[in-house]
């Protein structure tokens, strides 16, 4: 029993030294990255010229990550447990990428990157430089699918990768700082929606290492207690590693790590035999060790080590001053350099025998890279369309018939398709999907609750964060999804969405990663039909956002109806690397074009509707164009009246579903030349432009244009109120009157006629808003007007 004892001890030691080794190896790299551009080995004494000229980078968090990085390693090689890293303080990415150098995946995605003493100077150069790569866990990381510039996001990207891995665990590690932030902090919710057999587990690794940028951190001031209490009533159940001795902290974190993974199996054993509850608690980890650990103790008299001051760069200056070059060297030597690396420059035996092998490295898994995606095996648009005898006359809900679509494109992918929403999915009429699903819920279900489902593809929880959050993990990791939102409330998400794009953008230039399925958001309850809900719901200004981003990846489509709407999705459910923006109304409309129609014009993304233009005989008088459901009505109920009120002015009818069409192609892939934009708008005729959001949007898409003096935007002007839906229109000048006025307007050769067009329409609007006054709805005039037919 002694020499067993003995044994164990000898073994726990060896592998205490062979961690430490790892990790000073890591650290020692990442310091290099932030100060060094010479001398990578240390070969001759540390001279100005090896510093670089400007430091950028993020000390304080390193020590904890690749800490982390190392014992998780181990663990994955003992286990054979596919594992994904997700970093929260990616600013500590000089961790991240000394953790992927040692392991080798760093040098197979990027060859001039080498394990030699050549490349570890390019690994060093690069870092933070021109022409190198950010200080972030940014896309140029292997392994990577959380940047980790923008804080709060984390755990539910984590919790998003895991669902429907279930051979999967997702290790986050928190940062203390990020931890403050709202998003974080609502991501505790986790346990209540991962389903312990069919998901895969979400290992958050709290790290409290005490400071922000400049302050304490809340959570590692609180008495740890009240922090456990927090945890365990979130669903989680707390282990903690403390302390700033690296022998203590390796023999303990190895110990914790065994006791979670033990854990872990023992939940999942349990869930596939029907044992214990669905939503057990899982472990977690919080680790405390200092901020800036095995960085300087002082600078000039100021602690460094464990305080704030280790934030960001440790020691300023080092190029001109000698006393600061002499201490960065010195810690650096404390790594003892030449034990851990060869004279050539790769990483010592001892080192490379901690990697896990091939596609277990964590920088190697092919779930970080798209590379484990299948497509979606979607339905026939055509067996979903509204039948369209004569446009303008049918009656149908956009969003209810998209959920019908939803549902069958659910049931052929029972396993890569998810829908996320902020409690709005019946609301937003895609109930449907409930037909063959249920809502994800693990925790108390009550006889009168509705579909809930421990094993439900439809995501709902009260916060925008968490659902695309969520939806962001589950993308980056090769799946497929949807987002449904009231239109005023996706400016929730509007940093989530930059982040977002930015990561799409960037990660298109690695070509070992595959373009991972778009981010799709289906913007409904929108602006022109929140009239009850009033100013509040009451802003169509998301579009102008995402639009705003890399051309290369921002898309926006108003599909004026259900058809436009069903081809429109299904083309954004088939896409990559995209952000696709729809716009769709969930209220009774008229539906307008048949399957092959809106086919057509989905795949065109604009055109003249000649049904409704009465232009075909000659010469165009006035363009009416509309883009949005709303505005589309509106655009042809002017129509009608005009060919009523002055019958031989030739009207064209333009819609637009694609706004991209809009910009010039050296703007926009999808852009248009200006030949094809004159033949569609023409070359000299006035445009009366109705649109969904804020007019200068499109102002904005074609002011280099031909003719863009001849452009009139009318669209929301921020006049909003709870009212009626058609005095919503008027009330910002896109309803029919104001439009068929403003045509007339800007037509020549009608004389004294137009004042008296001008008092007969806009007593027509002023006889509507009477209406809505004294009964509190529209005139019969308005809510039961149909296209009076008649193609030209």
């Amino acid at each position: 029993m002694t020499d067993v004892l003995a044994r164990s001890t000898a073994d726990t030691a060896a592998a205490v030294a062979d961690l430490d080794a790892w990790w000073r190896a890591a650290n020692y790299l990442a310091a290099g990255q932030i100060y060094l551009v010479d001398n990578p080995l240390l070969s001759v004494p540390l001279a100005p010229g090896h510093i670089k000229r400007r430091l950028i980078g993020h000390w304080g968090s390193v020590p904890g990550i690749t800490l982390t990085y190392a014992h998780l390693n181990r663990v994955i090689a003992r286990r054979r447990q596919p594992m994904l890293f997700v970093c929260g303080p990616g600013h500590g990415a000089a961790g991240l990428n000394a953790a992927a150098w040692l392991e080798g995946s760093y040098s197979e995605r990027h060859p001039q990157v080498a394990q030699d003493a050549a490349g570890m100077r390019e690994l060093f150069r690069r870092f933070s430089f021109p022409a190198g790569v950010p200080s972030h866990a940014s896309p140029h990381l292997p392994g990577s699918i959380h940047e980790g510039g923008e804080l709060g996001y984390s755990l539910a990207h984590a919790t998003g990768a895991a669902l429907d891995n279930p051979d999967l665990v997702v290790a986050c590690v928190i940062g203390d700082g990020e931890a403050e932030t709202g998003a974080l902090a609502t991501s505790w919710h986790a346990p209540l929606f991962l389903n312990r057999t069919t998901d895969g587990v979400v290992l958050p690794i709290l790290h409290l290492n005490g400071y922000k940028i400049a302050n304490p951190a809340l959570l590692a001031r609180i008495p740890r207690a009240d922090l456990d209490a927090l945890l365990i009533g979130h669903g989680w159940e707390p282990r903690h590693v403390i302390g700033s001795e690296p022998a203590e902290v390796h023999g303990r974190y190895m110990q914790v790590l065994d006791e979670v993974f033990d854990r872990i199996a023992e939940i999942r054993d349990d869930a596939r035999r029907g044992l214990a509850p669905d939503n057990p608690r899982w472990p977690m980890i919080v680790l405390s060790t200092p901020k800036g650990w095995t960085g300087p103790a002082q600078v000039d008299g100021a602690p460094v080590e464990g305080s704030f001051r280790s934030h960001q760069v440790p020691l300023a200056g080092v190029r001109e001053n000698p006393e600061h070059r002499a201490l960065l060297e010195q810690w650096l030597r404390s790594y003892r350099p030449e034990r851990l690396f060869g004279p050539d420059g790769a990483p010592a035996a001892r080192i490379r025998a901690l990697n896990p092998p091939e596609e277990l490295r964590m920088s190697a898994n092919p779930v970080a890279h798209g590379r484990t995606q299948i497509d979606l095996r979607l339905p026939d648009v055509s067996d979903h369309v509204v039948a369209v005898a004569r446009p303008g006359v049918a009656i149908g809900e956009a969003t209810r018939v998209l959920g019908r679509y939803l549902r069958d494109a659910l049931v052929a992918n029972p396993h890569d398709l998810l829908f996320f929403s902020p409690d709005e999915h019946i609301s937003n009429r895609l109930d449907a999907v409930l037909e063959v699903t249920g809502r994800r819920w693990q925790a108390e279900r009550r006889p009168d609750d509705d579909r809930l489902s421990p094993g439900g593809r439809v995501f709902e929880v009260l916060s925008e964060q968490l659902c695309q959050g969520w939806l962001e993990g589950y993308l980056l990791t090769g799946r497929h999804g949807l987002f449904s939102t009231y239109e005023a409330f996706a400016h929730i998400v509007d940093s989530m969405v930059v982040q977002h794009a930015k990561w799409l953008h960037t990660a298109a230039g690695y070509p070992w990663r595959e373009p991972v399925p778009s981010l799709n958001y289906l913007i409904t309850s929108h602006v022109w039909r929140q009239d009850h809900n009033g100013a509040s719901h009451q802003d169509p200004g998301f579009i102008d956002h995402v639009l705003s981003k890399r051309p290369e990846v921002s898309r926006v489509y108003l599909p004026p109806d259900a058809n436009c709407l069903l081809h429109v999705t299904d083309h954004c459910l088939r896409s990559r690397g995209r952000v696709n923006v729809v716009v769709a109304g969930k209220q009774p409309a008229l539906q307008y074009l048949t399957d092959e129609q809106a086919r057509w014009q989905c795949a065109t993304g604009l055109g003249v509707w000649r049904w409704a233009s009465s232009d075909s005989g000659g010469d165009t008088d006035v363009v009416l164009a509309c883009a949005g459901d709303v505005p589309t009505q509106e655009t042809l109920a002017a129509a009608a009246l005009l060919r009523e009120l002055v019958p031989e002015l030739a009207v064209r009818v333009v819609n637009v579903v694609d706004l991209a069409r809009l910009f010039p192609p050296d703007r926009h892939p999808h852009g248009i030349g200006d030949d094809v934009y004159a033949q569609i708008f023409t070359a000299s005729c006035p445009v009366i432009f109705a649109f969904h959001g804020y007019p200068w949007l499109i102002h904005q898409l074609t002011y280099r244009r031909p003719g863009h003096d001849r452009m009139h935007v009318r669209g929301f002007r921020d006049n909003g109120t709870t009212t009626t839906p058609f005095q919503m229109c008027a009330m910002n000048g896109i309803d029919r009157y104001h439009l068929a006025f403003a045509a007339l307007e800007r037509v020549p050769g009608l004389g004294d006629r137009i004042g008296y067009l001008r008092d007969r329409l806009l007593g027509l609007a002023d006889d509507a808003h009477a209406y809505a006054c004294r009964e509190g709805v529209d005139p019969p005039e308005i809510t039961n007007w149909v296209w009076p037919g008649g193609v030209s």
